[in-house]
């Protein structure tokens, strides 16, 4: 049956101190790291932003004090938590247009040593969540008739990686679940990205050993790790309102250590 064509929604740009029609965001694992700089950045395109945490609160404080950005904390591998924590923040907020699902964890170990534990914390925190999360707020954003929902992933997702089968599993789920997402929402303005990070210079990362740090940018052909601000940047480029017709996309951001076709 041949759909009848709309008109898209009225377009604008994400940039420094724009403000983007009024959108309103969730950032989940947005106090620190990749989050934090995602969450800063889309503030600062004058979206409303609320981030969401699991366990830090004193990161959580300081990052509020310093932002002014709502923090909420609740598991995104817990359903019903998700369903209150959006409901909470919504009320805050108003309707949330721009979901970015950036929570998650790794518990590393070599296959024949993985515990059913390590794997099922990894794919609760990492992969549940997203469907936890967009679960939430897919309806009113099809309802609406706008939706921006940005998935973070990763390098590992895309090529795998040695000690990691259940990060690289749960973060290739994710562009899976992006691409098929993508086809229900695109008639609707709802699009569905991924970006999939290569190695970023966050907290966690840098306090690796100093001769581990050197011997992974030998492996990147730029030459260095990234920053988390870049990857903020795609996520402000990927939830635009002019971004309407990017949707099923995998944005790599890993400085030429892999490339995907």
């Amino acid at each position: 049956m041949r759909r009848e064509w709309k008109q898209p929604v009225k377009t604008g740009r994400i940039i420094e101190g724009e403000n983007n029609m009024g959108r309103n965001a969730i950032v989940t694992g947005g106090t620190r790291g990749i989050g934090a700089a995602i969450a800063r950045r889309l503030k600062d395109a004058g979206c409303g932003v609320a981030a969401t945490y699991a366990g830090n609160d004193d990161a959580a404080a300081k990052f509020k004090e310093e932002t002014g950005i709502g923090v909420f904390k609740w598991d995104v591998g817990d359903y019903d938590a998700c369903k209150a924590g959006v409901a909470e923040i919504e009320a805050a907020q108003g309707p949330t247009d721009i979901l970015v699902n950036n929570a998650g964890i790794t518990r590393d170990g070599m296959f024949h040593k993985m515990t059913p534990q390590q794997w099922s914390e990894v794919m609760r925190a990492d992969l549940d969540s997203v469907f936890n999360m967009s679960h939430q707020v897919f309806p009113g954003m099809r309802e609406r008739g706008f939706g921006r929902i940005v998935n973070i992933s990763s390098i590992n997702g895309q090529k795998g990686q040695m000690g990691q089968t259940n990060y690289s599993a749960a973060k290739a789920g994710m562009i899976g679940f992006t691409r098929a997402l993508a086809q229900e929402g695109a008639f609707k303005g709802v699009t569905v990205n991924a970006v999939a990070p290569g190695y970023i210079a966050t907290e966690m990362v840098s306090a690796m050993n100093e001769d581990v740090l050197k011997k992974i940018a030998a492996q990147i052909p730029v030459g260095r790790l990234g920053e988390a601000e870049e990857i903020a940047d795609c996520v402000a480029f990927l939830a635009a309102d002019n971004a309407g017709f990017i949707t099923g996309s995998v944005l790599t951001a890993n400085g030429g250590q892999y490339i995907a076709a």
